[in-house]
């Protein structure tokens, strides 16, 4: 009896130390990946993926639309929209904004529903970048991490930048710049500010609304859109580059 305990003693002991090898392997190359992404355009994501799957067994055609561009040749008004739309303190907070949790758990409750929104641009990005929108709290706990992460890791800009080209705006189309081009035939840095807004307005549900076919609900969400995304202010990589370019008195 003693030597039976003794020997499932030791087997939980060497699948303790395997899951925490296991747990520190995913932990390195999420964080290699992290580091990697800092500088490196992101090629692939989970999403295209398992919609390319979802396509091909689907009523939907196979497409997959996307065009990685920098923040600078983007344009400021699809930065300004898509911030304005989904985080206005984007600018300002360190990854989360907690008035804005606490808020939709309140609201959440007052209508006996599960907690839903809320989740920031980095959060949104951390989201898309490793993962697929399947809810779990696993998937949750690991999203903080990412979010942590590439806060620590990257700038506000790279943050936006990755956002902006790997976010899925429509049926099989990623990115701002495919967005651009799909529907208004145009690349991202010419979109004006109605344009731009219009497609951030469409940023909760791609697939189900289209920015150049607004309904009346996404063409009033795009009109305070565009009304409110200048008063965020210049973008701040802006500011810093007109101050280095100013000569001194």
């Amino acid at each position: 009896m003693g030597k039976t305990i003794k020997a499932i003693a030791k087997k939980l002991n060497q699948l303790k130390i395997f899951l925490v090898k296991i747990i520190l392997l995913a932990f390195q190359i999420s964080l290699f990946f992290i580091i990697m992404y800092r500088v490196v355009p992101v090629a692939i994501t989970p999403l295209p993926i398992k919609r390319l799957f979802e396509q091909a067994f689907g009523e939907d055609p196979i497409r997959l639309k996307k065009d990685w561009e920098s923040i600078d040749q983007l344009g400021k008004n699809i930065c300004l929209a898509s911030v304005t739309s989904e985080d206005p303190k984007f600018f300002k907070h360190y990854g989360f904004d907690f008035e804005q949790i606490l808020a939709s758990i309140k609201k959440s409750f007052d209508k006996g529903k599960k907690p839903r929104g809320a989740s920031t641009i980095s959060q949104q990005t951390a989201k898309n970048l490793f993962f697929t929108p399947n809810r779990s709290w696993i998937r949750k706990a690991l999203e903080v991490y990412v979010t942590v992460a590439i806060e620590l890791l990257w700038t506000k800009k790279r943050i936006l930048e990755v956002y902006l080209n790997i976010i899925e705006m429509g049926k099989g189309i990623y990115g701002a710049e495919a967005a651009a081009l799909f529907y208004f035939n145009k690349p991202a840095s010419k979109l004006t500010a109605q344009e731009a807004a219009a497609i951030a307005a469409c940023y909760p549900n791609p697939r189900r609304w289209t920015a150049n076919k607004p309904s009346r609900y996404i063409r009033k969400k795009q009109q305070i859109i565009a009304r409110f995304m200048y008063r965020i202010g210049p973008l701040p990589w802006e500011t810093e580059k007109k101050n280095k370019t100013k000569k001194p008195a």
